[in-house]
C-alpha cells in the first residue's frame, strides 16, 4: 500500500479534502499530471476522499492506495496496447497470403488498427474502473497529535 501524510482542509459528513505535498513516488510518475486529484502548484495536491473516520479540518491524517489497483492500470496504459499491436501485426502477417497482399503492409495496417483499438477498450474500461472503491484513495488513520510536554502541577 501507498500511503502519505495530509492535513484535511475541508469536510462534510460524507467527504473530506485532504491537502498532501507530492512525494518523490507521484514526480517520478509519468501520469502525475492527469491522475484525477487537483493541485494548485507542483507540491501540493488536493485528494478527496470518503470520511470514513469522522475527521475535522485541521486534522492530520495518513491516506492510502491499494498497490493493486495501480498495477492493473499501469499493465492496461502501457502493456496492453503493445500486446494488440504485435497480435495485430502477427495476424495480419498471417493472413496477407490470403489476400495476395504485401504482409508487412497488412502487419502495419492491422498492427496500427489493433493499437488504436486498445485505447478504444482502455478508456471504456477506464469509466467502470473510476467506480470502483479500491481504484480511490482513503483514510488509514488520524495521526495523534503530540500533546505537551510540560509539567502539571495539581
Amino acid at each position: 500500500m501507498i500511503t502519505e501524510n495530509g492535513i484535511v482542509t475541508d469536510v462534510n459528513s460524507s467527504f473530506a479534502w485532504i491537502r498532501t505535498i507530492r512525494s518523490g513516488t507521484c514526480e517520478s510518475c509519468s501520469s502525475k499530471d492527469s491522475c484525477g486529484t487537483s493541485h494548485s502548484n507542483k507540491k501540493e495536491m488536493i485528494v478527496t476522499v470518503k470520511n470514513t473516520l469522522n475527521v475535522k479540518k485541521g486534522d492530520q491524517v495518513i491516506i492510502g492506495l491499494e498497490t493493486k489497483p495501480l498495477l492493473v492500470v499501469t499493465f492496461l496504459l502501457y502493456v496492453f496496447p503493445v500486446i494488440l499491436l504485435i497480435l495485430g501485426a502477427f495476424i495480419g502477417n498471417g493472413i496477407a497470403p490470403s489476400f495476395g497482399t504485401n504482409p508487412s503492409l497488412l502487419a502495419l495496417v492491422l498492427g496500427c488498427l489493433f493499437f488504436c483499438a486498445a485505447f478504444f477498450i482502455i478508456r471504456k474500461k477506464s469509466a467502470a474502473l473510476s467506480t470502483r472503491e479500491s481504484y480511490k484513495p482513503f483514510l488509514v488513520r488520524k495521526k495523534s497529535t503530540p500533546t505537551s510536554g510540560g509539567c502539571s502541577l495539581s
